[in-house]
């Protein structure tokens, strides 16, 4: 077969081309679009900051996080203050403190979850403690950047939860300004990144036989492992 003249074949690279830096373009402004409506969404307050629920989870990952739960919990806002993903670190010395914290308080009311190694995670891990528990109410505490994934994550796995976002506001992250800052922009941006593949995921999941996870949800399910969902305190109540 005779190959087309050289003009011909140039005409039809140039068109695939164009149309391969047009889809880029568009695929740029919508995901530049989607970056700036999440920026625009990142809480600057804590709604419903009395309401009481029936216990706090810290997601680990910053001092932060770790005295406002402490914090929410000496103001008599939950039963229990949960903190999932921990590791034996500084966090939890830190947290364990008995001149930071009411050893009674820490005695009665706080569980470490040793599973979690990221939001997924720290979603899983809490869906089975709070079905265990039986649980309605949640107060998520995490930073502020970080509370739109956590939020899709937790509420996909316990969709009949009622879940009250508490973030919290750390000052190496700035949102107001964020493009004067690279490495604000640069974190803002790999979390936007990191919402779009877990709502993609999620949604997925959604179409797939047993769902996102539903035995997480179900009072019938099989308890898991206590080796596995360790906590500092194990107790009810």
């Amino acid at each position: 077969m005779n190959k087309p003249p050289l003009s011909v074949q140039l005409r039809r690279r140039s068109r695939r081309f164009r149309f391969l830096l047009s889809t880029l373009i568009v695929l740029g402004l919508v995901w530049l679009a989607g970056f700036v409506w999440y920026v625009e969404s990142i809480p600057t307050t804590v709604d419903n900051p009395d309401q009481r629920t029936d216990a706090i989870v810290v997601l680990t990952g910053g001092s932060e996080r770790l005295s406002e739960g402490r914090r929410l919990l000496a103001r008599g806002l939950a039963k229990k203050l949960f903190i999932s993903g921990v590791y034996r670190g500084v966090e939890v010395d830190e947290l364990l403190s008995v001149g930071k914290s009411d050893p009674r308080l820490i005695a009665c009311c706080v569980v470490l979850g040793h599973v979690a190694e990221n939001t997924r995670g720290n979603a899983m891990e809490t869906a089975v403690w709070v079905n265990e528990q039986g649980y309605k109410s949640l107060r998520i505490v995490t930073a502020n950047y970080h509370m739109r994934r956590s939020l899709l994550e937790f509420k996909s796995l316990m969709p009949g939860v009622d879940i009250i976002a508490n973030p919290v506001f750390p000052d190496t992250v700035r949102i107001e300004d964020w493009w004067r800052y690279p490495g604000s922009t640069a974190l803002i941006a790999s979390e936007f990144n990191k919402y779009l593949f877990a709502g993609l995921r999620n949604s997925i999941l959604q179409w797939l036989p047993g769902g996102n996870h539903p035995s997480l949800q179900t009072p019938d399910a099989s308890e898991p492992d206590q080796n596995d969902y360790s906590a500092s305190n194990n107790k009810t109540g």
